[in-house]
C-alpha cells in the first residue's frame, strides 16, 4: 500500500509529461501533414536528380582469383 503512494504520482507526472509533449508537438505543426512523408518514400521525385554514371561493373580481382 505504501508503494502506491509513490507510484501514483510518478505515473501522474510521467502522463502529464506526455500530454505536454504531446500538445507542443501539435502546436509545432509536426502532425500538419502526415502523409507527405509516406508518399516521398514510395512516389520517386526526378527534379534534381542526377542519372547515375553507367560504366561497366568489372569484378575485383581477387574475385576472379578465387572462381579459378
Amino acid at each position: 500500500m505504501e508503494s502506491l503512494y509513490f507510484l501514483i504520482p510518478i505515473s501522474l507526472v510521467i502522463l502529464a509529461g506526455a500530454v505536454g509533449i504531446f500538445f507542443w508537438a501539435v502546436k509545432s505543426g509536426q502532425y500538419d501533414d502526415i502523409d507527405r512523408e509516406g508518399d516521398r518514400i514510395l512516389f520517386e521525385d526526378d527534379e534534381g536528380v542526377s542519372p547515375p554514371d553507367k560504366k561497366p561493373h568489372s569484378p575485383c580481382k581477387s574475385q576472379e582469383q578465387s572462381n579459378d
